[in-house]
C-alpha cells in the first residue's frame, strides 16, 4: 500500500532516515582479535609436553560446564591418573575474567606431512588486548602451575656417597594436625607465604632466594613433624642430610650444589655436627677448607672437652658457605632448617642474623596443642575431662610425643583421656615427691 501511496523520491528518503537513526542508536560491532595457541610439534595430546598448549588446555578444563555443552572429550583415569575434560575440535567456550568475556575454540587441521595440528584460539575485544596478554595469559599460566605443585608427588632424598637417593614422601602431617602454640603456628606459616612472594625482593636487595629455619626444643616436641607440615605446605622435595655420611667439604658442596630448586635441606641434631672448634680447624685447612676423601683423620674436642676423632673434616666454614657465601646463590626458592635440642651448644655462627632467619621454639605440650591431639585422635573439641588436663598440663612439662602415646592406647576416648589424666597426675605427684 505504501509503494502506491508514497512516491518514490519520499520512500528513499524514509528509509535512508531510518538507516541512520539504527546506525546511530545501535553499538557498533566491536573490533575483535584473535590469539592462536597451538600445540608444540612433536608432542602428543596426553605426554605433558605441549608448553603453553597443555597449560591452557589443563586451565580450561576447570573451567568447562559439562551442562552447558554439546560435546566433550574425557581422557586420562589410566593408572590412577585424574580425568581431565576437553573441548572437542570445533567446539568453543567462554571464560569471564575481571569482567571481561574470553572466548576460546578448539582448532584441528592438517599440519606438515599430513600429520594433525592442533590449536586453541582465544578471541577477545581488541580493546582488552593489554589484559589478554599482560594478565590473562600470565594468571593461567600461575594457576596451572600451583596445580602441578599441589598435585606433584613428594620426595624426600638421604645422601649416600656424594649423591641423593630419593623415594616417595607420604608424611601426613600438616599444619591443622601439628600440636603446638597456634600463634606460632602461625606466624609459621605467615613467614612461608611471604617468602614464596618475594622472589623479586630478594633479586632486588642482592640475596640469594633461601629461607633459614631454627627448631628447638626438647626431643619429642614435634620437630621433625614440623618439617613436614612445611614440605606438605610448600610442595617442596626434602633433603635430609646426614652429615656423617660426608667426606669431606669438596663432597659436601657437590651435594648441596645438586639439590633442585624449591626443597628443603634439612640437618637435624646439628649441634652434634659441629663444634665450636671445627670452624677454627677449617680455617687452617689448606684450600679455604676444601678437602678430598683421602684427607687424614684429625682429633678434635668434642662438647665435653674429649679428643674424638674427626674422620671426614667437614667444617662448618664449608656449610656457611652454601648458606650465605657465595656457593648461595647456586639454587632458588629453598628452605634450610637446623633441629637441636640443646640451642646453647650452638656455634656462634649459626645464630648470627641473615643464617637462621627465624628461631622457632618447639616447647611441652600446652592446652591448645593438647586439644589439637585430641581432636586429631577422637575428632572431639570438647569432654568433661578437659578442665581437670588442661590443670595439670599447667603445673608438669610433658612433650606431644608423650600424650600422644598416651592417646594411641585406646580407640574410645573416655579411657585414652583417663589416661591422659592419670599420666599427668602421676608426673605431678612425682615432681611434688620430689620437692
Amino acid at each position: 500500500m505504501a509503494r502506491e501511496l508514497l512516491p518514490h523520491d519520499l520512500r528513499a528518503a524514509a528509509s535512508w532516515a531510518a538507516s541512520l537513526l539504527r546506525a546511530r542508536l545501535e553499538r557498533p560491532r566491536a573490533e575483535r582479535r584473535t590469539l592462536v595457541i597451538k600445540r608444540a610439534a612433536g608432542s602428543s595430546r596426553h605426554d605433558g609436553d605441549g608448553g603453553l598448549f597443555d597449560e591452557v588446555r589443563q586451565y580450561l578444563a576447570t573451567r568447562i560446564d559439562p551442562h552447558s555443552m554439546r560435546r566433550l572429550c574425557l581422557s586420562g583415569g589410566v593408572s590412577g591418573a585424574r580425568r581431565v575434560l576437553s573441548m572437542e575440535h570445533g567446539d568453543s567456550m567462554t571464560d569471564v575474567f575481571e569482567g571481561v568475556e574470553f572466548t576460546w575454540a578448539s582448532v584441528a587441521g592438517e599440519g606438515r606431512g599430513g600429520a594433525l595440528s592442533e590449536s586453541l584460539e582465544l578471541s577477545f575485544d581488541a580493546e582488552h588486548t593489554d589484559k589478554a596478554l599482560g594478565s590473562y595469559v600470565p594468571f593461567i599460566t600461575a594457576s596451572v602451575e600451583e596445580e602441578r605443585r599441589q598435585d606433584r608427588a613428594l620426595r624426600i632424598y638421604m645422601n649416600e656417597g656424594s649423591h641423593w637417593q630419593g623415594i616417595n614422601h607420604h608424611h601426613p602431617a600438616t599444619f591443622d594436625t601439628l600440636a603446638m602454640n597456634p600463634e606460632l603456628k602461625q606466624s609459621v606459616v605467615a613467614d612461608l607465604d611471604r617468602f614464596l612472594k618475594r622472589r623479586d625482593y630478594y633479586r632486588r636487595i642482592g640475596k640469594a632466594w633461601q629461607r633459614g629455619y631454627l627448631l628447638y626444643g626438647p626431643p619429642g616436641t614435634g620437630k621433625s613433624s614440623l618439617v613436614a607440615a612445611m614440605a606438605n605446605y610448600l610442595r617442596f622435595n626434602l633433603y635430609d642430610l646426614d652429615l656423617s655420611k660426608v667426606r669431606g667439604n669438596t663432597v659436601l658442596q657437590r651435594l648441596l650444589n645438586t639439590m633442585t630448586n624449591r626443597s628443603i635441606l634439612v640437618i637435624e641434631d646439628i649441634d652434634c655436627c659441629f663444634t665450636s672448634a671445627s670452624r677454627e680447624v677449617g680455617k687452617d685447612q689448606v684450600g679455604d677448607a676444601v678437602t678430598d676423601d683421602d684427607s687424614e683423620e684429625e682429633s678434635i674436642p668434642d662438647h665435653w672437652g674429649t679428643p674424638q676423632p674427626q674422620q671426614h673434616n667437614i667444617t662448618l666454614s664449608g656449610l656457611l658457605n652454601f648458606i650465605d657465601g657465595l656457593w648461595s646463590t647456586s639454587g632458588e626458592e629453598r628452605i634450610i632448617v637446623f633441629t637441636t635440642n640443646y640451642k646453647d651448644r650452638l656455634d656462634p655462627a649459626l645464630l648470627r642474623p641473615g643464617r637462621m632467619d627465624m628461631h622457632v621454639y618447639m616447647g611441652y605440650c600446652g592446652w591448645e596443642a593438647f586439644k589439637t591431639l585430641a581432636r586429631n585422635y577422637f575428632l572431639i573439641n570438647d569432654h568433661p575431662l578437659f578442665p581437670e588436663i588442661q590443670a595439670l598440663l599447667s603445673a608438669v612439662e610433658v612433650t606431644p610425643a608423650e600424650v600422644s602415646e598416651m592417646l594411641l592406647r585406646s580407640e574410645d576416648d573416655d579411657a585414652a583421656l583417663q589416661g591422659v589424666a592419670t599420666f599427668l597426675g602421676e608426673k605431678k605427684q612425682a615432681i611434688g615427691e620430689g620437692n
